[in-house]
């Protein structure tokens, strides 16, 4: 009979899920990420998923209504204050391996903790903030297992995690990105969750909302691999026109296919539908009525 001390049990609980083969153990369950497993049975105080080898709790208060045995449910996998591994349909801030935009919670003797979605915080260890983390302020992490203890950690370091060699974009791309740091020539931001870019500060149109997920276009690549963005597609005709009359587009798209705006609108007017001046929004509509895609009456403009 085996006796193991409580550190030793730790260390096992944190073991990743494993399924026995007669060559090697492979992974069933990733851990800090959403997986699809089988319900196997029902408990009065919740589920438990997984297969007939390994076996998950879900706790009652997260199992939807109307579930049972043998059905499949997705569910994001995870250790919990006590480090059990526990199952969720809770859907958090950061996968891992994943970058996000987090608030700190509070910071204690062990480094911060931080608001991630789920009832357990993320840890960011004092070794792995690029700066020292304040209560209160948000920044941007990424988070992946730590190697020593198989938890789940984040770090501020961006650069160790961003990749910036064999860069799988090119000039006009689309992308989605995340801005999540400013300096004197622009933003910092994160690209598909994988590269970081630089956005010029002309390069962007009303209010930054750091961390949120928007919509952005490759502008360049340079020779030391670093990337420029801009949030207007490049190319498409004059390249300082077809960006404006993109944006109106998408615009008309979002409302309807018209808005009440005409070449004698205030420029506040346009600006505040637009976040572009009204002679940027005049050579938009101009492109836009010579291609055929507007019809312009006398007090609005219709996607044709």
């Amino acid at each position: 009979m085996l006796i193991f001390g409580e550190d030793k049990i730790a260390d096992i609980i944190q073991i990743p899920l494993l399924l026995k083969t007669d060559q090697m153990a492979i992974p069933i369950v990733e851990i800090g990420k959403f997986n699809t497993l089988k319900v196997l049975k029902e408990t009065d105080f919740g589920i438990y998923i997984g297969d007939e080898i390994e076996e998950i709790l879900m706790p009652t208060k997260w199992v939807p209504e109307g579930i049972k045995v043998g059905d499949e449910i997705e569910a994001f996998i995870y250790n919990d204050s006590e480090d059990r591994i526990i199952a969720t349909t809770m859907k958090p801030k950061i996968e891992r391996d994943q970058f996000a935009y987090l608030q700190v919670k509070q910071v204690t003797s062990f480094g911060a903790f931080l608001d991630w979605g789920i009832e357990k915080d993320l840890l960011v260890p004092f070794r792995q903030q690029a700066k020292r983390m304040e209560e209160g302020q948000f920044y941007m992490v990424y988070m992946y297992v730590d190697e020593i203890t198989d938890r789940l950690v984040g770090s501020s370091h961006v650069n160790k995690f961003v990749q910036s060699e064999e860069i799988d974009l090119e000039v006009n791309d689309e992308v989605e990105i995340m801005i999540y740091d400013e300096f004197e020539l622009g933003y910092n931001a994160i690209i598909n969750n994988k590269y970081r870019g630089l956005i010029y500060r002309n390069e962007v149109f009303g209010k930054v909302e750091f961390g949120k997920k928007v919509t952005a276009y490759i502008k360049a690549i340079r020779a030391d691999n670093k990337i420029d963005v801009t949030m207007h597609r490049v190319g498409f005709g004059l390249q300082s026109i077809e960006p404006n009359a993109d944006k109106v587009l998408d615009v008309l798209d979002k409302n309807g296919g018209e808005l009440e705006l005409h070449d004698k609108s205030k420029p506040e007017e346009i600006y505040d539908l637009l976040q572009m001046s009204k002679k940027n929004f005049k050579k938009a509509i101009g492109v836009l009525y010579k291609n055929k895609r507007i019809k312009i009456e006398e007090d609005k403009i219709v996607k044709a």
